[in-house]
């Protein structure tokens, strides 16, 4: 396009425009704000979108790419499916990490279902992260992580569900960070479908009748409950019960 500035590309805008509606919500978000942000002038965000709405379905049309790559990239990332999962629904609310940055992505939330062209982007947003949850929980079974009976569709369902509330329960109580919150709801949702581990064989005589192992996903409070296979650290989430590493924040 002729007279369009160079070097500075869109995706850099809209990424920047989800940093502005974090800070003050979409009723604050203005294309002279998203233009200081990346150092443009506000008619050049004029020329671009044409106009604040135009901005918001732009960013609303890439966020449902960014929701196809992201799902790409963890799977790529973790040998694990369910340490894939775990990356996927952490960094999925990553620009939501402050209780008010929560409350401003909400209040965007709001728009999207108000507005038939806004909610028509939001639903397929909604899809595609579904789709990615499904497909995860469903090489899960073939990898032998979750149990071969697992109704895959219908815990989907559930982790989306339990984790959408978590992010709300989570902006309300304060308790530890998104990051660590969602975790424990994951671990909670997921356990009771985790295959279980062979009891490793104890050898003869070697102590207290009471001192047994405890299958992978018991269900035991007590049990750290483990996304196996995937190697990394940040990878082990704790039960929902455990909330006493809220103070120690996890990186996603």
């Amino acid at each position: 396009m002729a007279g369009r500035p160079r070097g500075i590309d869109d995706v850099v805008i809209l990424r920047a425009a989800t940093e502005v509606i974090g800070r003050v919500g979409p009723a604050g978000l203005t294309l002279a704000a998203v233009a200081r942000e990346v150092g443009l002038v506000p008619g050049t965000l004029v020329q671009r979108f044409g106009s604040k709405r135009g901005l918001l379905l732009a960013l609303a049309d890439r966020s449902v790419e960014d929701a196809d790559a992201l799902a790409a990239r963890v799977r790529q990332e973790h040998a694990s499916p369910l340490g894939a999962l775990v990356a996927l629904t952490v960094e999925s609310a990553a620009p939501m990490a402050t209780p008010e940055s929560f409350a401003n992505h909400l209040a965007f939330l709001c728009l999207d279902l108000t507005d038939p062209e806004l909610h028509e982007r939001a639903l397929a947003v909604h899809w595609a992260q579904g789709r990615a949850v499904e497909a995860l929980l469903a090489e899960a079974v073939a990898a032998g992580e979750l149990s071969a009976g697992t109704d895959v569709r219908a815990l989907a369902g559930s982790v989306r569900t339990v984790t959408a509330g978590a992010g709300l329960t989570w902006a309300l109580d304060r308790r530890g960070t998104l990051a660590q919150r969602l975790r424990q709801e994951l671990a909670t949702a997921v356990a009771p479908h985790l295959a279980p581990r062979e009891e490793p064989r104890r050898p003869h005589g070697s102590g207290r009748s009471d001192d047994h192992v405890e299958p992978h996903g018991s269900g035991r409070s007590d049990d750290h409950v483990e996304l196996h296979g995937s190697g990394r650290s940040d990878n082990h989430v704790e039960p929902h019960q455990s909330q006493h590493h809220h103070d120690h924040p996890e990186e996603s």
